[in-house]
């Protein structure tokens, strides 16, 4: 695992962190899995699935109630991220503020890492 010790992978937001409580508590759900995948015009996406189970090689982050898991394929392009929940007048979703992003496609739908 890429992890710093006594540093968490993502920090949640108190909106991130209540919307994530609400989506777990309403689906009964054990959290949140955050991945990255291969796709769109700048290389990569994010990912996030509602999870029942939790796997054992996932980073685990919990705030406030909100479980968040961090696939492993993800961590290292994670580490440091923010999740927001961020609501506009016309849309609202989740936010990632991601150091690690140097470059993002126009629609904000996909993201590209250093040496990627």
């Amino acid at each position: 695992m890429f992890a710093i010790p006594g540093k968490q992978a993502v920090t949640m937001t108190d909106s991130a962190a209540a919307q994530i409580r609400r989506l777990m508590e309403s689906g009964d759900k054990s959290g949140l899995r955050i991945g990255v995948k291969k796709g769109g015009c700048a290389g990569m996406e994010y990912t996030m699935d509602y999870v029942s189970e939790i796997d054992p090689l996932d980073e685990i982050v919990e705030q406030d109630g909100a479980r968040v898991m961090i696939a492993p394929m993800a961590q290292m392009f994670l580490f440091g991220t923010e999740i927001d929940y961020v609501t506009s007048l016309l849309e609202s979703g989740f936010e990632f503020r991601n150091p690690n992003v140097t470059e993002a496609c126009g629609c904000g739908e996909s993201i590209k890492f250093a040496g990627m």
